[in-house]
């Protein structure tokens, strides 16, 4: 694509079209720029729109195309094509950061996290002079330039929060705070003198307070690692001048900047090594005080986002997002200083928590802030320790924390009119979801009705943190890892409790609400059995669901918990009445039509998923409906996607599983299609188990005759696959395949394939590959069906009795103990990095698994064999009494004395004897 005037100007329309409400306009758009977007040139021709195009929505949306390409393509994925072209890659990272850095701050913005991407994958081997060209831009003097170099800086150097501890992780960080940190601290002391010298200019502080919130965390983000030594001459100064700032009147302060001096306090008090900073106790008292009481205070800004904008608030609340509140500021410093000072800390707040809810008392209606201020300050004196997926761990036991849900927490709860109050409500039904493990069951018990009637209520954060309090508590484990209530428990509540869920998402703002249906999906699982009177409307309610957020998917984690609760539909009420199916089937297959003629990207590794458990649910033949499909899934363009591949592989495993003679006879036309599927599969890194898992279902279930001409092809790509690039996960899936074959097709079949490629190539096979190798076999079916094709091996194949193969006879069966006695060798050649599908960088939506449509594990082997070692004593006798003395002679001479012990034993529990 050449940068031309012409090219621009089509590149403007198709963006203004991605910008349409209609699908039908916007989707033909959207494909256009995928397909176009591997053309040299492309992502230049972007960057030369959104900084010279004279329509600023034309901007703004090339810089978020543009991001979301770089997001998509920068990675170099080993064994993929390279996305951008080495031309592309220099020049912008040429131009970037001084065009970030002239442009309006909504572009920047985009064009900072370009860099960022960038950054995580080049910097500092690839792109070593960006700290340079970000460090000389804080001379410039220019706030909008400096901030926006913070920005970056940020966005690139995050990261540090989260990552493992690792001499690379330090040596880069030492790298950056070698450039950075006396920049850094310069630019703060310079700031901070500024905000004195305009402290009248509200103008000038609200840029210059900007770049102090985007300043502390970076130095939060460089100090996180606990690389002391590079800030501990500072830290004096840090420390003086966040807590002038924070005993200001705070309310002239911007939130964003008081939070971030808090949580900047908050990390500094946890530290062993600053722990004399706060050993005073007016230190200490002027913190609890002066900083952290009055900002616990629910604030205008906290109403207004509660009631105007409450997807942002419960995100921010609920999933840990709101870090740059002030409230979550002041909560982690509490637990910051209990960690070494918990008694006096409780016992300074334990005064303000009794006078708070003695304010309440005395006109609630008036004074509810301070019944929320003080759920608040509990909530931060209690938790130690915390995780999302179990709520407190650790608890500080100076407080009592049944006492107090028992007499201000279940009160508000059990007010009739569930509108009333709705912050309280919200506070109390978190102090539920957050003390769970600390709150007795019975407490626990009388809150689930409560919980469900507050499932009504029309504010938003109340209904969505009751239903995820639901799906918290149907979650929690009691002994022998069982959930800790029963179904039985919940039983007297069904009807209403499903009712509720399912009139919650017709409530205003919740339609699309993603707890909702993580409570459906956890209540129908809980449930199992009970919920089977109620599936004919909850299926015809979920499918009315699916068909209208299809025409625009734009909540991941919503449809994902939707499709999680069909599927459980479908088992629940299959497993009690396999016919049943074909009322799902008549349910789904309309909507599922539609979505694949649609090319709806984001549904369609579902809809494969789902479409393999009904089938799977079928126990003879595949239906008509069904074998119509069977042709469109081997198009190439559906396996291009990566999100696609193992919901289709799953979905051919299952037409495999079900049908193959149907395949064989009325579609043998398509085996070179599927053969080719696997072809594609085996050259990827990322997706030769995929590959594995295809070949292996069409050896096990096609008739033989059906793939007789294919065979030795099929090994030799396999080989060649060996030779050019041989990995650890290659290599495992390998042996399962070659020992499956050998079970399907027998040993001898095995060693006569071999050596009809190449002579003596089974004897290289066994020495290179399986005898070294087989220890490195994961899964307790992949060891069995290992054991099993080598017991035949050792016990069925002429050739390894009276040919050159016979000296490898002992070392097999010894690989073959090793395999059942020895610790699984899982270690991985320096060299090998292997990619994760998840993380395979891609336009394409990752692939998500459905765990209730989970296939079942399949042993091939499991009706012929079913303790491999008595199969291999059993098999070892049959030998010696087909050829008597020679079996005992080779075990003696040549078995190690352990691996010896190990095989009588075997023959013991066998009850046989070599002859």
């Amino acid at each position: 694509m050449e940068l031309s005037d012409a090219n621009l100007q089509t590149l403007t329309e198709y963006l203004k079209k991605t910008l349409d409400p209609d699908p039908a306009i916007r989707r033909p758009a959207e494909k256009f720029l995928e397909s176009v977007e591997g053309n040299q040139n492309y992502p230049l021709l972007l960057l030369t729109l959104l900084e010279k195009s004279q329509d600023n929505v034309i901007k703004v949306c090339a810089s978020v195309t543009f991001k979301n390409y770089i997001k998509r393509n920068w990675r170099i994925v080993e064994d993929e094509p390279n996305k951008i072209c080495e031309a592309d890659r220099v020049a912008i990272k040429a131009n970037i950061v001084h065009l970030m850095l002239s442009s309006p701050e909504q572009i920047q913005k985009q064009l900072s996290d370009a860099i960022s991407i960038i950054g995580r994958e080049d910097f500092p081997q690839k792109w070593p002079d960006l700290l340079t060209e970000m460090v000389n831009r804080f001379q410039s003097g220019d706030f909008h330039v400096i901030n926006g170099v913070l920005r970056t800086a940020h966005s690139l150097f995050k990261r540090y929060r989260h990552e493992f501890k690792s001499n690379e992780l330090w040596t880069e960080i030492k790298l950056v705070l070698d450039a950075f940190a006396l920049p850094l601290t310069n630019l703060f002391k310079a700031t901070i003198e500024l905000c004195s010298t305009h402290a009248n200019d509200a103008s000038a502080l609200r840029i210059l307070f900007s770049s102090l919130i985007l300043i502390s965390k970076l130095f939060y983000s460089l100090n996180f690692q606990d690389l002391p030594e590079f800030f501990e001459d500072n830290m004096e100064t840090w420390m003086n001048n966040f807590h002038t700032l924070l005993t200001l009147d705070n309310k002239l302060l911007q939130t964003d900047l008081v939070s971030n001096a808090i949580q900047f306090l908050a990390s500094v008090c946890e530290r062993p090594h600053y722990k004399n900073l706060f050993e005073d106790q007016n230190t200490l008292t002027s913190i609890c005080e002066k900083v952290i009481v009055p900002n616990m205070e629910f604030r205008a800004a906290d109403e207004e986002a509660f009631e105007d904008n409450s997807e942002e608030y419960i995100r921010r609340d609920l999933e840990g997002s709101d870090i740059d509140t002030r409230r979550r500021a002041a909560c982690d410093l509490v637990r910051g200083l209990c960690k070494f000072f918990e008694g006096p800390v409780t016992g300074i707040f334990s005064g303000y928590v009794n006078s708070m809810l003695q304010e309440y008392a005395k006109n609630p209606s008036v004074n509810w802030k301070h019944k929320d201020a003080a759920i608040y300050l509990v909530t931060s004196l209690a938790s130690k320790a915390q995780t999302q997926k179990h709520g407190i761990t650790q608890a500080n036991e100076l407080v009592n924390l049944t006492e107090f849900f028992v007499n201000h927490i279940l009160p508000d709860l059990k007010s009739a009119n569930v509108n009333e109050f709705p912050v309280l409500k919200a506070d109390g039904i978190k102090y539920i979801m957050i003390f769970r493990n600390q709150v007795p069951k019975e407490h626990l018990l009388v809150s689930i009705p409560l919980l469900i009637n507050h499932l009504q209520a029309e504010s938003i954060v109340v209904h969505t943190y009751a239903a995820h309090a639901l799906e918290r508590l149907f979650t929690m484990r009691g002994p022998n890892n069982a959930t800790l209530f029963t179904a039985a428990e919940i039983a007297p509540f069904v009807e209403i409790l499903l009712t509720n869920l399912f009139k919650a998402l017709t409530l205003p703002g919740s339609s699309e609400n993603e707890y909702i249906m993580k409570a459906i999906m956890r209540s129908f699982s809980l449930l199992q059995e009970a919920i089977i009177p109620y599936i004919p409307t909850l299926i015809s309610q979920l499918t009315q669901k699916l068909l209208a957020v299809s025409k625009n998917p734009s909540k991941p984690h919503f449809n994902h918990y939707m499709f999680e609760a069909i599927c459980l539909s479908i088992r629940i009420t299959c497993k009690a009445n396999p016919a049943a199916v074909v009322n799902f089937e008549e349910a789904l297959f309309l909507v599922f039509t539609e979505i694949l003629q649609n090319d709806v990207q984001e549904f369609i590794p579902y809809v494969f998923q789902v479409m393999s458990l009904l089938l799977e649910t079928h126990k003879n033949d595949i239906p008509s409906s069904y074998m119509a499909l069977f042709p469109h899934l081997l198009q190439p363009v559906l396996w291009e996607r990566t999100g696609n591949i193992p919901a289709l592989v799953r979905l051919l495993q299952a037409f495999l599983e079900r049908g193959s003679n149907t395949i064989a006879s009325a579609a043998a036309d398509k085996i070179p299609g599927l053969l080719g599927v696997f072809q594609k599969l085996i050259a990827s890194k990322a997706n030769d188990h995929q590959g594995f898992y295809l070949l292996n279902s069409i050896i096990e279930h096609m008739p033989p005759e059906s793939v007789d001409q294919y065979r030795k092809q099929i090994f030799i790509l396999l080989f060649q696959r060996l030779q050019n690039s041989k990995t650890t996960k290659f290599i495992k899936s390998f042996l399962v395949f070659i020992n499956l074959y050998c079970i399907k097709y027998g040993a001898l079949a095995l060693q006569e394939i071999f050596d009809g490629i190449q002579p003596k190539m089974f004897g290289m096979v066994l020495e290179k590959i399986i005898i070294p190798e087989i220890q490195k076999v994961s899964g307790n079916v992949e060891k069995k069906i290992c054991a099993v094709g080598i017991t035949k091996l050792l016990t069925e194949c002429p050739p390894m009795m009276d040919t050159e193969y016979t000296k490898l006879w002992t070392p097999l069966l010894q690989s073959l103990i090793g395999l059942f006695e020895l610790p699984e060798d899982d270690t991985i050649p320096d060299e090998e990095h292997f990619i994760d599908i998840e993380d395979t960088p891609g336009y394409q939506t990752a692939f998500s698994q459905l765990a209730f449509a989970g296939k079942k594990e399949h042993d091939p082997v499991g009706q012929m064999v079913n303790n491999p070692k008595i199969h291999l004593a059993q098999s070892l006798h049959k030998l010696s009494t087909a050829c008597p003395g020679r079996v005992p002679s080779m075990v003696s001479t040549s078995l190690n004395a352990e691996a010896l012990q190990y095989l009588q034993g075997y023959l013991q529990a066998a009850s046989v004897t070599l002859l």
